[in-house]
């Protein structure tokens, strides 16, 4: 009997779930161990940032998926894995072995240092498991703001992830207390925008802003917390009361105890066949991975891979070749901007409108639904 184990419950273990769900293996035990059964998919998560929809209408019942599966779910995430021994440590204290491992843990983030007492209040967007939380706080104490006062929340990354959850976050908050003033700033270290998007979604992109309120700072990197706002790389002040942090994505803490091969910023270095490099029986994919040539941190590449990585494990358990996946040169990318709108970005063609943000919310929705038991009235 080979031991598969599956380490977090990102995107592409719902497609080798389903995979194995569909056709089992007979032969073959599967372990998904994660920090929590209910896994959010990170498409839908401006939806609800935005108040649009609840938390639980964007995830994915990771312990449902692996009942289909004939899978074991573990309540408990991976804090070291030992190649050698061929075997990971859980937070509870559980040990597994395995023959077989694949990781799909996602990335986190570098939090900014902080200097002072009066700092403002920090919301960081990931890890994403735990998002849920940092923005209840938030908004439980948006709540306390006395009626007439000002706000300035200021965003530090101008990717998509940065202005999409600052258009969100922006949305919302001004929704729960219409009677503060909310103003919005985004720093971006790019001179531009979206800076892997072409010039007409960048254009998009700038206009949804502009009518947002938002201003933006280009060539502007924001390095630490200090009293009253975010100071940057040149040293200057920026006044802020609420800070979203989107930028600086790293690998988890605790790859770095294992002897996994990683790059400079933590990612696992991963072959074209999503074996991990060295160690041809552990696979990763998703955000925690870091691909030749570079893949830009977005779910999207998660679930392009989910498949492949399905086929390969199979593969993998059995003693055959793995084969490789290709990743595809141009991806679709929505993006929402608030308003009951959003822009759709493919290469350097862009549109926008309401009707894209329906159909966002019908692929994602659909996305969803694919990997869940239908809901019980």
């Amino acid at each position: 009997m080979q031991h598969l184990l599956l380490i977090g419950a990102g995107h592409a273990h719902a497609f080798v779930l389903e995979a194995f769900a569909k056709q089992p293996e007979a032969e073959l035990a599967i372990t998904v161990v994660s920090d929590s059964p209910l896994a959010a998919y990170s498409g839908s998560v401006p939806a609800w940032l935005a108040g649009e929809c609840t938390l639980r209408e964007t995830q994915i019942d990771v312990a449902a998926l692996c009942q289909r599966a004939g899978a074991r779910f573990i309540d408990s995430p991976a804090v070291t894995l030992d190649t050698s021994a061929r075997q990971v440590t859980l937070a509870n204290g559980d040990v597994l072995h395995f023959d077989v491992a694949s990781l799909n843990v996602g990335s986190t983030l570098t939090l900014p240092e902080q200097h002072g007492q009066h700092l403002p209040q920090l919301l960081a967007m990931r890890p994403l498991s735990s998002l849920h939380y940092r923005w209840q706080s938030l908004r439980d104490d948006v709540e306390q703001l006395p009626p007439g006062a000002s706000q300035r929340v200021v965003c530090v990354g101008g990717g998509a992830a940065g202005c999409e959850t600052l258009m969100s976050v922006m949305e919302q908050l001004r929704h729960q207390r219409p009677d503060v003033s909310w103003q919005g700033h985004l720093l971006s270290a790019s001179p531009k925008l979206l800076p892997e998007a072409g010039r007409l979604p960048r254009w998009l992109m700038q206009r949804a802003l502009a009518k947002t309120g938002i201003r933006i700072h280009s060539r502007v990197r924001g390095e630490a917390l200090v009293d009253g706002g975010v100071v940057t790389h040149e040293g200057k002040h920026i006044e802020a009361d609420i800070v979203l942090w989107a930028t600086g994505a790293v690998g988890h803490r605790w790859l770095s105890d294992t002897r996994l091969p990683l790059d400079t910023q933590g990612f696992i270095q991963v072959e074209k066949t999503l074996a991990v490099v060295g160690h041809p029986t552990i696979l990763a994919a998703g955000d925690c991975t870091a691909f030749d040539p570079p893949l830009p941190n977005a779910g999207v590449y998660a679930v392009r891979m989910g498949s492949r990585l399905a086929g390969n494990l199979r593969a993998a358990c059995r003693g055959e070749t793995l084969s490789a996946w290709q990743p595809p040169k141009r991806v679709l990318a929505l993006i929402g901007t608030g308003g009951g709108r959003a822009i759709a970005s493919r290469g350097a063609m862009g549109v926008s409108g309401r009707w894209v943000w329906h159909w966002k919310k019908r692929i994602d929705a659909r996305f969803i639904a694919r990997f869940n038991p239908p809901f019980e009235d």
